[in-house]
């Protein structure tokens, strides 16, 4: 069984790799939806997975340093893509969350994202 908390967070970048004239290349900002996905089989006296209040407060912090913040001046997203923000999540959040399957980073606006589910295993 699978559940999951989302979180919006508004924020600005740029994509130092984008070419020179791209808007990518200029600051600019997004509307950010975070999905974090836990994996799991629910307690069978309480009958859930994890409270999500637990998650909430797992999730108060990482939204804290993303939410009206630029981006770029973030520790570890200093190429801020949604790949790599996905990343930062994750790193952020597998030793908090028990279970957790899926960090899915999406822009609203622009109908992308990105959806990452850890690092491989060899």
């Amino acid at each position: 069984m699978r559940i999951y908390k989302e979180f919006l967070f508004e924020a600005a970048h740029f994509l130092p790799s984008a070419p020179p004239g791209h808007p990518n290349s200029r600051i600019h900002g997004h509307s950010f939806r975070a999905r974090v996905t836990i994996d799991g089989e629910p307690d069978p006296t309480s009958g859930v997975l994890l409270h999500f209040d637990d998650i909430e407060a797992a999730l108060a912090e990482a939204r804290e340093a993303l939410d009206h913040h630029f981006l770029n001046e973030v520790e570890g997203l200093e190429v801020p893509t949604l790949e790599r923000i996905a990343i930062w999540l994750w790193d952020r959040l597998h030793n908090r969350l028990f279970g957790l399957t899926e960090i899915q980073i999406s822009r609203d606006s622009c109908h992308e994202g990105c959806i990452y589910a850890g690092p491989r295993r060899l």
